[in-house]
């Protein structure tokens, strides 16, 4: 039971045995002090200073639509919590990709409507704090608030929010309520209201537009506020509009409200707010529903998140291993779950692109929300496929549900709506992946017709908003790569990775001709491979190579699509091939390859593996690096970059997490699955999936089964002798065989069983290193 949302259709709950559960699970409460669980190894504030919007400390649960968090930092880039401020500005409910809403900020003594600044904390709302009166926690966040004497504390179910302020005495206690939240992008309040329902609600909505190129995300934040002492008097504000007693407020702009007490010392005011894009009815829905089980008993919400989420982080048990190996294992598990967002109701209603309401055929089966899915089939989708293969197939269906209504299939269903962010069309990996592993309850028909057209119909501006498919298809189509004057060369290799794709699933249904024609396109590599610099180069429309050519110019742009490779280089992007790794060997020769990689990494060693021109791990295009020394005769290798990696790029505490950029849990997945000893090149996409194997941290890691998708009941991997120095694989076995490669199939592991590898301190350079043991790809396959 993940949530009211994230569970199969069978399990579900009523109210009465809610409160049945929470009375078994606070008889777990002792366990807490007695032996640690998974839950209790996870830090949120772990990588939250000079972070996105999306790595946020407070509470949510997995996926929610309220993701409960203070914010320190005005709007802007970055926006969010910094956790170098010394103030913060209030607690708002939406932390998702170019979305914000709803900030709530307890206060005392003089009434002020504007936040004020981390510098002049005194010219607003805000108040200071200290990190020594702050906790975080999987589903829960608490912060004293110095200037006002305030204890808040704050937990959340799925598309609700629940705070506890323990005020001090005083005549002038209010809760502030200001709709002109921040977030990362420029939002804007383009019309908003509040309304006084009774002495102890209100409900209210902001009507907010997010702008970016190709882009802009119109949406309606729908609230219910409700109390649990009755307050004096509402107040509200818009621009320099102030009206100390009023029942109600409208407008655009800086709009507020707030509701004030007379409190006793030490006396606890409450505070349950349910939020929804649909209507304030249905934001009302969303919190009865899902926090009538608790009443005003923010203790038992409380432990139903904890237990939640540990119940999650559980069906990965490691062994061994220090505590900081744990937390960062158990901290990255939990990012993977709570960066993007369910934006359906606990009815299965929501907003399409249109602006228009639509029903669920199933609510237990939510509609998603995130950025792009830009190479996720490296991270996300194994973890989940693997894991929690249910909401793997949840994802799926979000995805053809948005494609139903909006005919094309979405790289980053930003609230429901088409966005231009990123390039390719990375959900094709997701949904063949999903399939070829036997998961998504599919339309099997309608989700081939859906990534067929992605990778046939040229991308457009879309009516309702964004743009749709892949931007330079057109020419992709006509000369077999990307022209430079059109469009990056990097494009080139991620329609070929989409066309074999697209392909796997052509072969799995029998459709011969599909088959042969997107093999075909999946060797488009070939086309932009300058032999005679030995790199992928960009071309001209007349077939020749761009002049003045740099394989290391700068890494990153706003502007992504005017440069010839998308956030990398020529250097980073000749090692990007995932289906057909040994075409890129054969191409540099085995030597050559392994000394450029390695040397990528020597040099990008000093910057901790992250922002280098080499080895960039913390940007998409270099995750799967480490593991390229499997597919080219050094194993070894494999096993001793991605233990440098796991151990250097992925840091303890706010400061140290993470030198990149996390991603809403892209960074979080693929440490889990390294740290476990899997990587999965080919995005489990083939016909038969493999995973490869790395190094891995822990004695023993054991993956629970889904019996509803997989029968083994589940597959421990045993690491003989593994330590930060033993961190080369010297032999291993698979279910009492040996196993003499570094890599093995999906429907072995699933099967359940056992994977046992010794481990030793110095490099065993004959195991796995023989050309005809690396793991399949398109050329050792013999496709075309």
């Amino acid at each position: 039971m993940y949530n009211t949302c994230i569970k199969t259709a069978k399990l579900k709950r009523t109210p009465i045995h809610m409160l049945a559960m929470i009375m078994l699970v606070g008889f777990t409460l002792q366990a807490f002090s007695e032996e640690k669980r998974p839950v209790n190894y996870v830090d949120p504030l772990l990588g939250t200073s000079d972070a996105r919007w999306m790595l946020f400390p407070g509470s949510s649960m997995p996926f929610g639509m309220v993701k409960l968090s203070p914010d320190t930092k005005p709007p802007g880039w970055k926006a969010g919590y910094e956790y170098n401020d010394r103030s913060v500005a209030g607690f708002s409910h939406i932390h998702s990709w170019w979305m914000g809403g709803l900030l709530t900020m307890p206060t005392t003594g003089d009434l002020k409507t504007t936040p004020g600044s981390d510098a002049n904390p005194d010219s607003g709302y805000r108040s200071r704090f200290s990190h020594t009166q702050e906790t975080a926690e999987a589903g829960y966040y608490s912060v004293v608030l110095d200037d006002y004497g305030i204890k808040a504390e704050l937990t959340s179910s799925t598309r609700s929010g629940f705070q506890r302020y323990t005020f001090p005495k005083s005549e002038q206690a209010r809760i502030l309520f200001d709709l002109n939240a921040p977030s990362e992008c420029s939002l804007k309040v383009m019309d908003a209201r509040i309304t006084k329902v009774s002495d102890t609600e209100i409900e209210g909505y902001s009507k907010q537009l997010s702008p970016l190129k190709d882009f802009s995300n119109e949406y309606i934040v729908h609230f219910v506020a409700r109390f649990s002492k009755p307050f004096d008097s509402m107040g509200a504000w818009n621009d320099d509009e102030l009206s100390l007693d009023t029942d109600s407020v409208y407008g655009g702009g800086r709009t507020g409200a707030f509701v004030t007490f007379s409190t006793e010392a030490n006396e606890v005011v409450m505070l349950k707010t349910g939020i929804s894009l649909v209507s304030i009815e249905q934001a009302r829905l969303n919190l009865d529903t899902e926090t009538a089980p608790f009443g005003w008993d923010f203790d038992a919400a409380r432990r139903h998140a904890s237990d939640t989420w540990n119940e999650l982080l559980s069906k990965i048990e490691v062994e061994g291993g220090d505590e900081a190996q744990q937390i960062k294992f158990y901290t990255n598990l939990y990012r993977a779950y709570v960066g993007r967002t369910i934006w359906s109701d606990v009815n299965g209603k929501y907003v399409d692109m249109y602006e228009k309401v639509q029903q669920l055929p199933d609510p237990d089966s939510p509609v998603f929300g995130s950025d792009a899915l830009w190479y996720t089939f490296w991270n996300l989708n194994t973890l989940w496929s693997l894991m929690t293969p249910e909401i793997s197939g949840q994802w799926v269906r979000s995805l053809l549900e948005i494609n139903d209504w909006g005919g094309w299939l979405p790289r980053g269903p930003t609230g429901i709506e088409y966005s231009g962010i990123m390039v390719g069309s990375p959900e094709i990996a997701m949904i063949t992946g999903a399939y070829q592993k036997g998961i998504g309850n599919l339309d099997v028909e309608k989700a081939y017709a859906a990534i067929r057209h992605q990778q046939m119909e040229p991308g457009r501006l879309h009516e309702a908003s964004g743009y749709a498919g892949n931007r330079q298809l057109k020419s992709y189509m006509e000369l077999g790569y990307v022209p430079f004057e059109e469009g990056p060369v990097s494009s080139t290799l991620d329609y070929a990775y989409q066309d074999w794709c697209v392909a796997q699933m052509a072969d799995a249904l029998g459709k011969k001709d599909d088959y042969a024609y997107f093999m075909r396109r999946a060797h488009s590599q070939e086309n932009v491979f300058d032999k005679s610099v030995g790199y992928v180069r960009p071309k001209s429309k007349d077939g020749s190579w761009k002049k003045d050519f740099d394989p290391m110019p700068i890494v990153r742009g706003i502007a992504y699509y005017k440069r010839d490779y998308v956030e990398g280089n020529a250097w980073q992007f000749t090692f990007f091939l995932p289906h057909d790794v040994g075409a890129i060997v054969k191409q540099l020769g085995a030597q050559e390859f392994n000394t450029r990689l390695n040397e990528g990494f020597e040099k990008a060693r000093p910057m901790r593996y992250g922002g280098s021109p080499y080895v960039d791990f913390g940007n998409q295009p270099c995750m799967q690096t480490a593991y390229l020394f499997n597919y080219s005769g050094a194993p070894w290798l494999t096993q001793y970059w991605v233990s440098e990696i796991m151990d250097q790029y992925y840091g303890l505490g706010a400061e140290d997490g993470y030198p990149g950029d996390e991603d809403q849990g892209q960074m979080g997945a693929w440490h889990v699955m390294s740290a476990i000893g899997l990587f999965e090149m080919r995005g489990g996409a083939a016909r038969r999936p493999v995973y490869e194997i790395g190094s891995p941290q822990f004695e023993k890691a054991t993956i629970h089964l889904d019996p509803e998708y997989y029968p083994g009941g589940q597959f421990v991997i045993e690491a003989k002798n593994v330590s930060k120095k033993n961190r080369y694989i010297q032999s291993a076995t698979l279910d009492g065989e040996a196993l003499n490669r570094p890599w093995f199939y999906h429907d072995q592991l699933v099967d359940g069983g056992t994977l046992v590898l010794h481990m030793g301190p110095k490099p065993n350079k004959e195991w796995g290193s023989a050309p005809e043991e690396a793991p399949p790809s398109m050329t050792s396959e013999g496709k075309h």
